[in-house]
């Protein structure tokens, strides 16, 4: 039995004389729920079936509307018991919100006893705390799955956006008051404005070649949604136009663009962080651009071709522009919050689209490289989905993560984590076909600490 066993007996020991906090609800998906709020504020839920495999998961987001999610229903109907948190007392609080995976499941194993296997999962922020809570809390946990998060961490992944909004602003709006950091309080105006100016660059030849090119050093995906969050045809690699156009919806399209969440999460960031946490001093962004996609680099040239620019007199005008410098308090808020170490005790699986353009699938290079680097390799296992848009799994596609894992912990080894494996189980889940796919995705050029 785990130390993390023995202690929830205790604590079911400790709460045995109180109340019972669970109740059936007509919103519950399961035979029992309970739900409440943690000392912070912050509201939790939980879902328990009466034919219990023994596991239950924690998601930063569960309680945001998890109870009638069609995930939720197809993890009840296993015998999972599911459950967790939402965002909106903590926000960028990231430390906050590990700790407070921790506490929602001391609420859980109040009201229905020890689980005999706790998985942290989540998808985005909620795929970086799943991560967090790995590193953090490895004696509450037995496993965790984090999706679409930004494994790259929190210092990493905002110094990546910021090299891209940079990029741009430097080449084709420097003299507008488009802002790169300290967001104004009218987020959904600078949203707008920053949208807008994209948008319009986008209708010239010279404006398609540096959104490409600022696409390219920022490590975004080649390839979007639509404006109603359908998936674009994937490109060829061959194709430019289409890795532009790929690259534009990914900054500027769809219903969840790259540069309107670059504007809304800065801005609560540096309000909570009390500054800007984010800098490119000494970044030499020919460097990042040399070692871009292959596909990604030969679209930047031919586009610069076309617009009769001069690539390297671009990347002369980055280098001479004046740098961003962080505010020294507010990095060590955001190092407060995660810097992954590779440091863990116990099995993580991590699932990431090959489109995502929030958490970019680069991300996943870094914290596979300090794993391996800590000599924790044999506890991870990274999977791939090729999909376009953050988080856009299918129900199937998240099962059976979740089942793989449940067979880890069973079992003490790893079962077969192939795409075709995993295609197998997602399609078994729900009936449609799974998309996971071998990747190999690029070094990300923003890790954090550095490589030496």
């Amino acid at each position: 039995m785990s130390k993390r066993f023995w202690t929830g007996l205790a604590v079911a020991g400790l709460v045995a004389t109180l109340p019972a906090t669970a109740h059936a609800a007509s919103s519950c998906p399961a035979d029992t729920c309970t739900e409440g709020q943690l000392a912070d504020g912050t509201p939790y839920a939980f879902a328990k079936p009466a034919r219990w495999n023994g596991a239950v998961l924690v998601d930063l987001d569960f309680a945001a509307g998890g109870l009638t999610s069609p995930l939720t229903a197809s993890l009840v109907g296993r015998g999972y018991a599911v459950g967790g948190t939402t965002r909106t007392i903590t926000s960028w609080n990231i430390a906050r919100a590990i700790d407070n995976q921790a506490e929602a499941l001391g609420k859980f194993e109040a009201a229905f006893g020890p689980a005999r296997y706790a998985i942290a999962e989540g998808r985005s922020m909620g795929g970086m705390v799943a991560a967090g809570v790995a590193q953090v809390h490895p004696g509450r946990f037995d496993a965790a799955i984090p999706m679409c998060g930004g494994l790259g961490g929190a210092v990493g992944q905002w110094n990546q956006k910021l090299d891209t909004v940079f990029t741009l602003k430097t080449l084709l709006f420097r003299d507008t008051a488009l802002p790169v950091t300290g967001m104004p309080a009218d987020v959904p105006g600078t949203q707008q404005q920053w949208l807008a100016a994209v948008t319009s660059a986008q209708g010239t030849p010279a404006g398609r070649a540096r959104i490409a090119l600022a696409a390219a050093i920022g490590q975004l995906p080649g390839w979007g949604v639509a404006a109603d969050g359908s998936p674009t045809p994937v490109p060829s690699d061959a194709d430019a136009d289409g890795i532009e156009q790929g690259m534009y919806l990914a900054l500027a399209g769809g219903p969840l663009p790259y540069l309107g969440q670059a504007v809304s999460s800065r801005r609560a960031i540096e309000q909570l962080a009390g500054g800007n946490p984010s800098w490119n001093t000494g970044v030499d962004y020919a460097r990042q651009f040399a070692l871009a996609a292959p596909e990604q680099h030969n679209a930047v040239r031919r586009l610069y071709a076309r617009a009769g620019l001069d690539l390297q007199a671009d990347f002369a005008r980055l280098a001479a522009a004046p740098r961003v410098t962080a505010d020294p308090a507010a990095v060590a808020y955001l190092r407060k919050g995660i810097v992954f170490t590779g440091s863990l005790r116990i099995p993580v699986l991590t699932v990431n689209g090959t489109g995502d353009q929030i958490s970019t699938v680069a991300q996943q290079s870094s914290y596979g490289s300090l794993v391996r680097r800590a000599g924790n390799e044999p506890l991870l296992r990274q999977t791939y989905v090729q999909t376009a848009g953050h988080c856009t799994y299918t129900t199937g596609e998240q099962q059976a993560a979740i089942d793989r894992m449940l067979t880890r912990l069973r079992t003490g080894h790893w079962p077969d984590t192939s795409p075709r494996t995993m295609n197998a189980l997602s399609a078994a889940a729900d009936g449609v076909a799974g998309r996971y796919l071998s990747y190999v995705p690029l070094r990300f050029n923003r890790m954090y600490p550095p490589t030496p």
